[in-house]
């Protein structure tokens, strides 16, 4: 739905917990003068193991919450979201909603590869979206989708060096080398967390972070409906459902939240 806010108004991020922050970091880079707002709905993480009816009660009181903020656009920095229930929420709001799965499918499809891994939850690669959406604009590329279903508390956890979680990231990373991928879209937003890890086993330049192409193009969809912020206040407001303290530490990997996050809980 369109929104009825001005160009003023803030934008909005959501995810299970911190993984949003690095969508969240890549459009604050090239987009310095907004205003936003961040959930962290950290109570129900991780998101991947929810059902789709759960995802829709979290989602709604979460974008409720958006309106009532009166969000100019929402951002579902969340590849499960985005996958399972985007189809089911897309009209139903008064803002622009922008799911990562369905922006970033497009430019995916156009690399030019003949096997892309995708690495996400159980959630997303159930749903099959991106293997959907990819095969929209190129039918001819294969994709191989695997779940990881210890990495998002990995990342939430910040214990990615320990002996044994860098063994169960070696044993997922082997597991999707057998399809031979020339590139692997880290299909999770927490994922980008533990390239430094990956890398330690394959080249960092086989991995892909979509959150840089999906900043671009929300900056290219904000400037084509004239919803740029004009002034340049660029106030953060950042909420959780469960522990401001632990969110605000781990989000030191890859964004500062200066002040401690309001804690809601719907």
């Amino acid at each position: 739905m369109t929104t009825s806010n001005n160009n003023n108004s803030p934008i909005a991020f959501f995810d299970s917990g911190i993984g949003g922050l690095t969508v969240l970091n890549k459009v604050r880079a090239i987009l310095p003068n907004e205003k936003v707002l961040y959930y962290g709905d950290t109570l129900h993480m991780p998101y991947g193991e929810k059902t789709k009816e759960e995802l829709l009660e979290y989602s709604d009181n979460i974008f409720r919450f958006f309106e009532e903020k009166g969000a100019k656009a929402v951002v579902m920095a969340c590849n499960t979201t985005s996958s399972v229930i985007y189809e089911d929420v897309k009209d139903k709001y008064n803002f622009k909603l922008y799911p990562i799965v369905q922006s970033v499918s497009k430019i995916l499809a156009g690399l030019n590869v003949e096997k892309l891994g995708i690495f996400a939850t159980r959630a997303t690669i159930e749903s099959g979206a991106y293997q959907k959406e990819i095969a929209k604009y190129n039918p001819n590329m294969q994709v191989f989708g695997q779940y990881c279903s210890n990495w998002v508390h990995i990342v939430e956890e910040n214990s990615m060096n320990s002996d044994t979680n860098r063994t169960i990231i070696k044993n997922d990373l082997e597991k999707m080398l057998r399809n031979c991928p020339e590139k692997i879209v880290l299909g999770c937003t927490h994922y980008p967390f533990l390239t430094g890890v990956l890398s330690k086993f394959v080249p960092a330049s086989m991995f892909i972070d979509p959150a840089v192409d999906f900043a671009n193009f929300i900056k290219t969809d904000l400037e084509v409906n004239g919803l740029l912020c004009s002034d340049n206040t660029a106030v953060e407001e950042f909420y959780v459902s469960s522990n401001p303290e632990l969110f605000q530490s781990s989000a030191k990997m890859f964004y500062e939240v200066k002040d401690l996050p309001q804690l809601l809980t719907f």
